[in-house]
């Protein structure tokens, strides 16, 4: 059924709403406007829908419209759910109407365009200049990237008259949208790529390691089409030095619309280009698929066909294990912290009381500790002396020796504060951070044992290194970096190259990912392209956040207040209920799904997962 509803003043017809929930309906209104002089706000985000059910639909200029409602009725209709922007191609001239290509990029703004419109020459002049500015929050690009990127916005529109109407004949390419309009039409969907880890890199395994990459997709329109299609596409920009596809280049679907059969099983068919894939490349490629659609439906296995429909392979979801997103992450349900005596002790998810590790780092010994890394197989860990000047690595079992120190460094005094925190990738090598301020460096250590080598990050712009954790995949690092009296966000690429034995690490174009956050105090990683931040805005308190690694917020992304945190941990792995942990005022802290933050350990500090 498809409603036509008239609303705001002059009678305007605004979108109509097709598919509505049964015996529902949605109102939406657009005001009309004069046609000069003041600048005005166009907004449509009253048709914000919480049903996914609803549909909205733009409508057609009318006859003798005036420039600004002109305009107005042009981005009304960018926010419908027109596949191919139909409706809004109806605004403009014959000679850009297929050129504009709305694909090009999104503008986000903070809320909805203000429109300004200025005749150009004298009365006789049939052209006018519309003006549209705003305060711009972030930038989509082609390939579905989103990127944090504040500042003034401002772009023109030219309108002229076409066979007695207005009609727009120049204008940017792309889409311009308020925040809430964003929010509503598009959806976050993680693609997923093979990290690239190059030569010797993560053992026999790691060429099987898919890391995700987060783009955004409209909601509404064909949403497995759209994510197959985004996979094709290959990697967003930032990732794809680091991560690679199996799909050969230029791999199309030929089908023009996928859909999940009655079973939840899912058949895509390419073009030539993939015919000659071998069954090894062919799996790897449907592994893709599976996990990136498993962002839109519950697909339970893919099968790849041949442009004539013949079969390349199947690949079914218990089979598809083996190429799990997670299969890095481990699988924690258990945390681990240092108690009050200076002492490592774990704490699983039915637990009540902590209990000290096995082993020397849980045992009373002559060294004590400050921070602490579990591998993630859960069987050695690497910790930080009290002073912060040495780092252990040694094994979480009864009788194991703690030996040497693997790094020792200058610490322990403001000014020289001595090791971060390490962390531990999903590939075995551990990482971590000297503070020194006349020397800071990132270091890695090659299988948690190996020779410290120094890991060059461009882009830290004077600032130093002040925490980290590194992804399960090896391909991403969150950083803490200090300049002054602030610490900021940065997630960083990290590119591996030369060979096995002499290889060369370096941390690639640092991102912000909390730009409006001005002080954050602590990172962990919350699943495949998400992080839990503890920081606060200029002049506000501190929060406890879920944001992507994109930049973007989390829907529902508020936690349940606490104050005064300086370390959080979230498992990595998807799709469960998370269990939280975090150092606060008055210890460590734990939240289980449903319930408030519990008290579980007096005087502790420095809590994490395996990681």
């Amino acid at each position: 059924m498809t409603v036509r509803v008239k609303g705001g003043r002059g009678g305007r017809p605004v979108a109509g709403l097709l598919a509505l929930a049964a015996g529902g309906s949605l109102l939406a209104g657009c005001a009309s406007m004069p046609d000069s002089g003041s600048v005005n706000s166009v907004d449509s985000s009253q048709r914000a829908d919480a049903d996914a059910q609803v549909r909205v639909y733009g409508v057609p200029p009318r006859k003798n419209e005036q420039p600004l409602e002109l305009v107005a009725g042009f981005l009304e209709a960018t926010t419908s759910d027109d596949p191919d922007y139909d409706t809004a191609r109806m605004y403009l001239a014959k000679a850009v109407k297929r050129q504009w290509d709305p694909s090009a990029s999104t503008i986000v703004l903070d809320r909805t365009p203000q429109v300004r419109v200025e005749r150009v020459g004298g009365d006789r002049e049939q052209a006018y200049t519309v003006t549209l500015t705003g305060k711009q929050i972030a930038v989509v690009d082609a390939k579905h990237a989103y990127k944090p990127d504040e500042r003034d916005y401002k772009a023109q529109l030219h309108l002229a008259r076409e066979n007695g109407e207005w009609r727009i004949d120049a204008l940017d390419p792309g889409l311009v949208l308020g925040a809430s309009e964003f929010q509503r039409i598009y959806r976050s969907v993680n693609k997923y790529y093979f990290a690239e880890l190059g030569s010797g890199g993560g053992g026999d395994r790691a060429r099987d390691v898919l890391v995700a990459d987060p783009v955004y997709l409209r909601k509404r329109i064909d949403p497995v089409t759209s994510t197959v299609k985004a996979l094709l596409d290959g990697p967003t920009t930032w990732l794809d030095p680091v991560a690679g596809t199996a799909f050969p280049t230029g791999t199309r679907v030929e089908d023009h619309r996928l859909s999940l059969d009655d079973s939840n099983a899912l058949k895509v068919r390419l073009n030539e280009r993939a015919a000659g894939a071998n069954q090894e490349q062919c799996l790897r490629m449907a592994a893709q698929l599976l996990y990136t659609v498993q962002e839109s439906a519950k697909v339970t296995d893919v099968t790849l066909q041949r442009k004539d429909g013949s079969r390349l392979c199947a690949l079914g979801k218990e089979q598809a294990k083996y190429y799990a997103p997670d299969q890095t992450s481990g699988r924690p349900d258990r945390q681990y912290f240092v108690d009050g005596q200076r002492r490592i002790v774990s704490l699983a998810d039915g637990d009540e009381q902590p209990r000290r590790v096995a082993g020397p780092l849980g045992a009373d010994g002559p060294v004590q500790w400050r921070s602490v890394a579990v591998d993630r197989s859960e069987r050695r860990a690497a910790a930080v002396s009290a002073n912060g000047q040495s780092l252990y690595v040694t094994s979480l079992q009864s009788g194991a020796a703690l030996g040497d120190a693997r790094l020792n460094v200058q610490g322990g005094t403001p000014a020289k504060a001595g090791l971060t925190a390490p962390s531990w990738d999903g590939l075995g090598d551990l990482w971590v951070a000297d503070q020194d301020q006349e020397r800071p460096r990132l270091l890695r250590l090659a299988g948690g044992t190996g020779t410290p080598e120094e890991v060059r990050v461009p882009g830290l712009d004077g600032g130093r290194i002040t925490g980290l954790r590194v992804s399960a995949d090896g391909v991403r690092i969150a950083l803490l970096v200090t300049k002054g009296d602030h610490t900021v966000l940065k997630l960083g690429r990290v590119e591996r190259q030369g060979s096995a034995g002499r290889p060369s690490l370096s941390v690639q174009e640092l991102r912000s990912v909390a730009p409006r956050l001005e002080e954050v105090n602590a990172v962990s990683w919350a699943g495949a392209s998400r992080l839990l931040v503890a920081g606060s805005e200029q002049g506000g308190l501190q929060q406890l956040q879920y944001i992507e690694t994109d930049g973007s917020q989390t829907n529902g992304s508020g936690l349940p207040g606490i104050t005064s945190v300086r370390g959080v941990a979230a498992p990595e792995t998807p799709g469960k209920a998370q269990t939280l942990v975090a150092e606060g005022e008055g210890g460590i802290v734990r939240l289980q799904p449903d319930t408030n933050w519990k008290l579980v350990g007096k005087e502790g500090s420095a809590p994490v997962y395996p990681g």
